[in-house]
């Protein structure tokens, strides 16, 4: 199950957090992948980590919100390992700002992460998910990465919200558009609920502020009890769901929302 032998992988913000535990447990389920972030250093630490597992993973240098970038990073996969079957758009921001007092640079920049990243990694990956997609039954899959806040209204911050609801739909017209064109490329996205990661963390920062608390255990403990299955999310829960769309096992689902959120939107 979620077997991954053979099948290369494109990670954008795989540094830490959710991306790094992608990248380290499709290692382990059989792929080659490759790690792309702009935090260089921790990027590297993270594949020395999974080489070091015995994975096989190389690190490139990757800025979501340049085309040059991501055209490098396309070509690393296919150069190094002479394919590349998956996609994950990963790669995101949370600025914790009330829509009324974010500046206008501000917005930009979360739109150049958020979605203009998003863009350019599935517009650039197309042509080598779909020449792989030729020698794979049940071809090649591009995973992105949005929230719960793209499904349901986030009052922590509309703007980020805003941007998410982007990639939720722009994850459906795509798997659409594929289709239409006869292309063998899923393309389904990830709804996590709260996660204990540093972005996770920001979203306790911002729940203060609102507040006008110092108190962060209280502002973690409130988010915790928003969630019905009694915790916070993890890396790992998302980091799996990511793996299940990846694998031949997802192979029936397409423009799918798949929603990793401990029950937060079912209330």
């Amino acid at each position: 199950m979620n077997d991954l032998t053979g099948k290369v992988a494109l990670i954008s913000g795989a540094a830490r957090g959710i991306g790094a535990e992608t990248a380290r447990l499709m290692c382990e389920a059989g792929a080659k992948v490759i790690v792309g972030d702009i935090l260089d250093a921790q990027g590297r630490e993270t594949v020395a980590a999974i080489t070091g597992a015995g994975g096989t993973a190389t690190y490139v240098s990757l800025d979501v919100t340049s085309e040059t970038s991501w055209t490098a990073a396309v070509a690393a996969a296919t150069t190094t390992y002479g394919r590349l079957d998956i996609l994950v758009n990963n790669a995101g921001i949370f600025m914790g700002r009330d829509f009324e007092e974010a500046t206008l640079d501000e917005w930009h920049k979360l739109v150049a992460v958020n979605m203009t990243g998003v863009f350019l990694g599935s517009k650039i990956a197309a042509p080598a998910l779909r020449a792989a997609s030729a020698t794979s039954p049940h071809g090649s899959a591009i995973i992105n990465l949005a929230s719960v806040a793209g499904l349901v209204g986030s009052a922590l911050d509309p703007l980020y919200s805003m941007t998410k609801g982007g990639v939720t739909l722009f994850t459906k017209s795509t798997a659409l558009a594929f289709a239409r064109k006869g292309d063998k490329i899923r393309v389904n996205s990830v709804h996590p609920g709260v996660i204990d990661t540093d972005m996770g963390a920001q979203t306790f920062v911002r729940g203060m502020a609102m507040n006008r608390s110092n108190d962060r255990d209280t502002a973690r403990e409130a988010s915790r009890l928003r969630h019905p299955i009694g915790r916070l999310g993890t890396a790992e829960d998302i980091a799996l769901a990511i793996i299940f769309l990846a694998s031949d096992d997802a192979r029936f689902m397409t423009g799918s929302a798949l929603v990793v959120d401990g029950g937060l939107t079912a209330q």
